[in-house]
């Protein structure tokens, strides 16, 4: 697959040749979703926690007689029924991590990239490198582009100009090219790559499996 080569400026300066093995893939959506739901359990902290009427601190001292009041029948202040009391059934710290076979992860990451692709919702650029950062300089990059929608940015690294730049901007984020994740590219509308970042992109997920990877 061949797509247009843009400049900063939003003109067709060149085209550039995808890899089928990574831009390629037809999209499996049970693959995608299940990689989707585990990134967002996997980011929950777990932290939640109620106590029980075991927990409450108060005493057990029956409130009043059982009979002749003409009221409902009551036990302890800790009961779930009063306003203070234990909780039934609340949540408890736990952990919500999903694990993944590393395949399918693979899989689920080339069939949004191929997503992208296929949908034209992908623009490549030839570089993108700031003397200093300016928010104004990715606010005319995005409009060159016509991008009115959100927009990931991905670079082949870090480039601390450039992500000083965008973080000020709520519709866009810039990520390194070996960071980019289900969850960031299918929050975001457009995709705005590099040339070199792509060919990290080919040379990290791509046929050649590489043993230690870890996404």
């Amino acid at each position: 697959m061949r797509v247009p080569v843009y400049s900063l400026k939003g003109e067709v300066v060149d085209q550039v040749e995808l890899g089928e093995d990574v831009f390629g893939i037809s999209f499996n959506e049970a693959v995608v979703h299940q990689a989707m739901v585990r990134q967002l359990a996997n980011k929950r902290q777990g932290t939640a926690s109620t106590k029980t009427r075991g927990e409450v601190r108060g005493s057990t001292r029956k409130l009043f007689s059982q009979k002749h009041t003409g009221r409902a029948r009551r036990g302890d202040i800790k009961s779930p029924l009063l306003r203070g009391g234990g909780v039934v059934f609340g949540p408890k710290p736990r952990s919500y991590y999903q694990s993944m076979p590393k395949k399918m992860r693979r899989l689920a990451l080339k069939c949004v990239l191929s997503s992208k692709a296929r949908e034209k919702d992908m623009k490549v650029i030839e570089e993108l490198a700031f003397e200093m950062s300016r928010t104004k300089d990715v606010v005319d990059i995005l409009s060159a582009l016509d991008v009115d929608s959100t927009a990931l940015i991905v670079t082949e690294h870090s480039n601390r100009n450039v992500v000083k730049s965008a973080r000020n901007l709520a519709n866009s984020k810039v990520l390194p090219s070996a960071l980019i994740n289900v969850l960031d590219l299918l929050s975001y509308k457009t995709l705005i790559i590099t040339v070199p970042a792509i060919r990290n992109i080919e040379r990290i997920w791509g046929r050649e499996v590489i043993k230690n990877a870890s996404l």
